[in-house]
C-alpha cells in the first residue's frame, strides 16, 4: 500500500507530469515521470486506469496490482518527483509479473540520465 504523503490526488499534479514529464511506453504500461530539481519532499505516485481497461473489476484489479508494484520502488524515485502509472487496455490480462517487469523496464528508461 502506499503511504498517504506517497500518494497523487490533484489534477493539476496529474496534468503537469504528463504534459512536462519523461515518458516510458511498454507493453502494458505508460509511465510519466516529472523529476523537479531541488525539490524536496516524497516521490508522489498517481495512477490512470480508463474504463477501456475493462469492467470495475478488472480496472480495480489493475489498480491494486500497480499500486503494489509502485510501492516497492518508491526509493528509486528522485525526491519530489511526480509520477503518473497509466494503464493500457492489455493490462488486463496480464498478470503481477508482466506488470512489474513493465514497470521495471518503464523506470529505468524514463530514470536514464
Amino acid at each position: 500500500m502506499l503511504p498517504a504523503s506517497n500518494r497523487l490526488r490533484r489534477s493539476d499534479d496529474f496534468r503537469r507530469a504528463v504534459r512536462s514529464g519523461r515518458r516510458a511506453a511498454r507493453r502494458v504500461v505508460v509511465l510519466h515521470v516529472l523529476a523537479r530539481a531541488g525539490e524536496a519532499g516524497p516521490a508522489r505516485v498517481g495512477f490512470v486506469v480508463n474504463k477501456a481497461v475493462g469492467n470495475a473489476v478488472l480496472r480495480n484489479r489493475v489498480h491494486r496490482r500497480l499500486r503494489a508494484v509502485m510501492a516497492t520502488r518508491l526509493s528509486d524515485l528522485p525526491a519530489g518527483s511526480l509520477t503518473v502509472v497509466r494503464a493500457l487496455p492489455s493490462s488486463a490480462a496480464a498478470s503481477y509479473d508482466e506488470l512489474a517487469a513493465d514497470v521495471d523496464g518503464a523506470l529505468s528508461r524514463v530514470l536514464r540520465p
